[in-house]
């Protein structure tokens, strides 16, 4: 019984460990959440309210994505019917 006995000692050990843990935690997470209480308020960062339609704000601009798209043909396309005929191959002579 002696192995039952240092087994359940282990388990109540391991209990009051996480026990600990727990409260440690518990406790940092309350030391933080009333630190932040005692913090200074957010610096405004402007002072125009974005609620006024009587405030001015900066034009935004335009800039096509395609801007600097310049097409590469060197000419018109040629007909699709002798184009065909160039990249198609040529017939096999029939040998003796």
């Amino acid at each position: 019984m002696s192995s039952h006995s240092q087994a359940k000692s282990a388990r109540i050990a391991a209990d009051r460990r996480l026990a600990s843990a727990l409260a440690t935690s518990a406790l940092l997470l309350v030391v933080a959440v009333t630190a932040t209480g005692c913090m200074q308020a957010a610096a405004q960062v402007s002072t125009k309210d974005p609620a006024d339609p009587a405030v001015t704000v900066a034009r935004t601009g335009y800039r096509s994505t395609i801007a600097p798209y310049a097409p590469l043909r060197p000419s018109t396309p040629a007909p699709w019917r002798g184009r065909n005929n160039d990249v198609t191959p040529k017939p096999k002579q029939d040998q003796p």
